[in-house]
């Protein structure tokens, strides 16, 4: 993996849902196995593991004064009998004995205090718990946001890149004594669409430009095919879909033709037609 590739895969925000253990047991393997291939991603994932430890460990709440109390109450502690214990005799023995311990109120006592302090700090690990399992919930929630904003913020500058380089190579053609423009206007099956085609003067090649491109989408079942009027007659340059998606190129090459009066888009079922459906003529343009 390339050091590009490596930044762009630690910056996508899967280490932190890894570390929040918020990934599906495949997905835990793989960023395993590669945090084993990388140390900086090794790294990376132990920094997050300590800033989130660190987050809890500063965010921890002590319980009152009155948990021993309470406790106490809880347990019934405050009614059992400290200077005896009864012991079981084995079945052998006819009469159990009570054994009286002289002189243990003390042990007892300290016996006593010990379970309760084991009991209060069972008490208070529990709500430390608690509390950092909800400042967690927060952290995972703040992550999770943005890592959104982040995909959004993406998919933002993805868009602007894409509409540049369509807007580019609109102003290098504009330029060129090469091209030609011819502007399509939309016809009545859709009187709001308009689009461009650029012919090249000297090679007699075609292209269309997506961000120029004022058409509706398209559905699963139909695309747009470009037309060529040629001596009365029409000629096809090639489908082409419209979404909302800037996967493909900005600008995109149809085929070449050689001379041509006109230029028109109509709407055709997947894979195109052999001629054009004129009830679905959207844009033309004259040369």
């Amino acid at each position: 993996m390339s050091v590009e590739n490596l930044k762009a895969y630690i910056e996508s925000g899967v280490l932190e849902l890894y570390v929040l253990g918020d990934l599906s047991p495949e997905e835990i393997v793989q960023v395993e196995e590669m945090a084993s291939r990388y140390p900086e991603m090794k790294n990376e994932i132990a920094a997050m593991e300590h800033a989130i430890e660190k987050y809890a460990m500063q965010n921890t709440v002590e319980p009152s004064a009155d948990v021993e109390l309470r406790l106490f109450e809880k347990l019934g502690l405050n009614d059992v009998e400290e200077n005896e214990v009864i012991s079981t005799q084995p079945a052998y023995i006819e009469e159990p004995k009570i054994v009286r311990l002289d002189g243990s109120d003390g042990k007892v006592r300290t016996l006593r205090y010990a379970l309760v302090a084991c009991v209060a700090l069972l008490v208070v690990s529990t709500v430390s718990l608690f509390i950092t399992y909800n400042k967690l919930g927060d952290a995972h929630d703040q992550i999770a946001s943005l890592n959104l904003d982040k995909q959004k913020f993406a998919g933002v500058v993805s868009k602007l890149e894409y509409e540049n380089s369509g807007l580019e190579n609109m102003a290098a053609m504009a330029d060129s004594q090469e091209w030609a423009t011819i502007k399509m206007a939309g016809q009545a099956f859709s009187p709001k669409s308009k689009m461009k085609v650029y012919w090249n003067k000297k090679d007699k090649s075609v292209l269309i430009n997506y961000v120029a491109m004022d058409l509706p989408k398209t559905d699963e079942a139909h695309e747009y095919q470009l037309w060529a009027l040629v001596n009365g007659k029409p000629v096809s340059l090639g489908v082409f879909g419209k979404t909302d998606s800037t996967d493909n190129e900005a600008i995109i090459k149809m085929q070449t033709i050689q001379q041509a009066q006109a230029f028109a888009v109509t709407l055709e079922p997947m894979g195109g037609s052999v001629n054009p459906t004129m009830e679905k003529l959207t844009v033309m343009g004259g040369v």
